[in-house]
């Protein structure tokens, strides 16, 4: 899938933090999940061609913050789905 990203901490590109946890909920502090949150959000921004600030972003409509939203989870249910069948996605 074009932009599909591996959840353990590298991009599709291959380089780089994607804001993803290992799935351990103990893996790191409350700090640096949001950042690690805020990566993904940024980079599932950049894909679909949105420019985020760091900061506040009051200049995106609701409409593209809506659609980044639902690409991120989209995302992270087919991480889940994957990750419940060794691999494997669903049909």
């Amino acid at each position: 899938m074009n932009g599909m990203n591996n959840m353990n901490g590298m991009n599709s590109a291959g380089s780089g933090n994607s804001g993803y946890s290992n799935g351990s909920s103990s893996s790191g502090t409350s700090r640096e999940m949001k950042q690690r949150l805020a990566g993904f959000k940024n980079e599932v921004a950049s894909s679909m061609n949105i420019n985020l600030q760091q900061g506040y972003n009051g200049d995106i409509t609701a409409r593209e913050a809506g659609r980044i939203g639902g690409q991120m989870v989209k995302r992270m249910i087919e991480y889940a789905e994957r990750n419940m069948n060794g691999g494997s996605m669903m049909n």
